[in-house]
């Protein structure tokens, strides 16, 4: 994807997809956000990271790194090819504006199971051996997780350090016995990644032929509880019972007198060099194989981390240690050619976080809400930024905009007001606006913010365990009038067909 054409679009997770299953998916609704993108002039739909999910709910601490989640495979699909039967919602049915996950992924594993079974009931020959086939290309990867589920799954989700010592050490024989064991299981494992990486590919063809590229999310680290750290404890900094010796996190500072223990375990990237960065490789093709361009989360950790005793309860005893730098993303480059990167540059960010971002030619990311705590000098504002960012209202770890305006000071509300040209009514409209005709290469909104919805829409409250990730768009809150003005917008600032702005 070239990241230098002038584009517009859409934060919103498959997750937060209307539906009726409980939560988002690759089903039909999302075949009909993409129409509603093409239909307001939006060229990007930016999604959070697309592989399991982890405690919290959180997608950013899923079970691995190469998987898709489980949770997105959409049911429609294998009732159309006769593998299952449309799916009994349960008596009192599912939440519209929310994902409530305890509820929904036991339901929609159940129902994954009975599609499965049809599938080694009913699949004709031709369907059996193109998921053989893709099980052999995906080998590299799908062995290990499938297994590593496979043994998780009838123990609760017991952490793999406690497995008997044979399996959590990986031992041959051990590892044959658990593949004849739990045969059937695996299989199940590897159908369902089958269906995921199927039906994502079928809405990014669908997507990309209506000019709408796929924006994916790539989180730097990797869970501890995790086929990644399992399959290959040599690439992570563990003691001898596999526990974490350092982990990652971010220092102490006005938002966080604790600072941040995040708890992933961090790399050795001594031994990740020395296999060429190999398994980064592979891991940024598989990421590419779902997605145009992706957002690499925290990127200021690839110049340099902060290294947590793995002891210490908090992130006040942490070092900052140097990131591979440059070196990873040449070895990763050189395998697979150009990258189309986008760069997470905030929080404590120093230069030489710049200076590999800019070597690397990623674009950064500016966050328009951050603008107004200063005065016009601020990193923040639109007249400071470079043409090789992406422009946002906000994040997923932001308020949305009208959120933040009646939370924010008396200063902030009276600056942006003086600055944008807006109230509370129109203070949505006028960041889109703002970021829409800065200089910046690709603008990005979250869709609570095209709503002009309140805080309570948000999508995440970073700190907080519980309550994040679960809201949903209902199709009701869409009007035309959304979809008109946001592609008047977006064409008038030349990021969309000039026809959308419908003048005389």
């Amino acid at each position: 994807m070239d990241l230098n054409q002038r584009l517009a679009g859409v934060l919103l997770h498959i997750t937060s997809l209307p539906g009726p299953h409980g939560m988002g998916d690759f089903g039909p609704d999302a075949y009909r956000y993409v129409d509603w993108l093409q239909s307001a002039g939006q060229g990007l739909w930016q999604w959070l990271p697309s592989t399991p999910i982890g405690p919290g709910d959180s997608p950013y601490q899923g079970v691995s790194a190469f998987a898709g989640s489980p949770w997105m495979v959409a049911f429609e699909p294998l009732v159309e090819k006769g593998w299952t039967s449309a799916p009994q919602l349960p008596p009192e049915g599912f939440d519209a504006a929310r994902v409530d996950y305890g509820r929904v992924l036991p339901w929609r594993e159940q129902q994954l199971r009975l599609a499965e079974a049809g599938f080694r009931a009913k699949a004709t020959a031709a369907e059996r051996a193109e998921f053989a086939a893709w099980c052999a290309a995906q080998a590299d990867w799908l062995d290990d997780y499938a297994l590593f589920m496979a043994i998780r799954s009838p123990r609760g989700g017991q952490p793999w350090w406690l497995w008997p010592q044979d399996l959590a050490r990986r031992e041959t024989a051990a590892l044959a016995a658990a593949r004849r064991e739990h045969a059937a299981e695996i299989a199940f494992w590897c159908f369902v990644q089958w269906c995921f990486d199927w039906q994502v590919a079928g809405l990014k063809r669908y997507a990309n032929e209506r000019g709408v590229r796929i924006m994916g999310d790539l989180p730097i680290f990797v869970a501890h509880d995790s086929a990644d750290c399992w399959a290959r404890p040599d690439l992570y900094d563990l003691d001898a019972q596999f526990q974490t010796v350092t982990v990652a996190g971010v220092p102490p500072d006005a938002l966080s007198a604790e600072g941040q223990r995040w708890g992933n375990p961090l790399y050795r990237w001594d031994r990740m060099a020395a296999e060429g960065y190999a398994w980064w490789t592979a891991r940024v093709r598989r990421a590419l194989s779902s997605a145009d361009v992706f957002r690499i989360d925290h990127f200021r950790g690839f110049a340099g981390y902060y290294e947590i005793p793995g002891s210490s309860p908090d992130a006040k005893q942490g070092v900052w240690r140097t990131g591979p730098g440059q070196a990873l993303f040449d070895a990763i480059e050189q395998a697979l050619g150009p990258l189309p990167i986008v760069a997470e540059d905030l929080g404590f960010i120093t230069e030489d976080v710049h200076q590999l971002r800019d070597a690397c030619g990623f674009p950064g990311m500016k966050i328009l809400q951050f603008g107004f705590g200063g005065d016009g000098t601020h990193e923040f504002l639109p007249q400071m930024w470079p043409r090789a960012a992406v422009a946002y209202t906000g994040t997923h770890d932001n308020d949305t905009v009208l959120g933040w305006w009646r939370n924010a000071s008396a200063r902030e509300r009276a600056f942006a007001g003086a600055y944008l040209a807006c109230g509370e009514h129109d203070v949505h409209w006028a960041m889109i606006r703002a970021c829409c005709n800065s200089v910046a290469t690709m603008a990005v909104f979250p869709m609570q913010d095209v709503l002009g919805l309140g805080g309570e829409h948000r999508m995440n409250v970073p700190g907080i365990l519980g309550g994040n990730w679960a809201w949903r768009l209902r199709w009701d809150l869409v009007t035309g009038e959304h979809t008109r003005v946001l592609g008047l917008i977006t064409a008038a600032s030349g990021r969309a067909d000039v026809g959308l702005m419908r003048l005389p």
